[in-house]
């Protein structure tokens, strides 16, 4: 993730990051759900929603 987009996860409040971790997620369990299926070829997209919920579990422990 670049800087910038750290620097805007940093500045949004603990509810926000909370909702967007649980977007994430319901993301993830999809995409999970159409490689099973065959629908998506790319699983390299699995790799950048599980980097980004990383980062966004790291600001929110930096909140606390």
């Amino acid at each position: 993730m670049k800087k910038e987009q750290m620097q805007k996860l940093r500045i949004k409040n603990k509810e926000e990051l909370a909702q967007e971790l649980k977007s994430n997620q319901d993301k993830l369990w999809q995409l999970r759900i159409d490689v099973a299926n065959g629908k998506v070829k790319k699983v390299s997209g699995i790799k950048k929603l599980k980097n980004a919920i990383a980062v966004i579990n790291t600001v929110i422990k930096e909140i606390k």
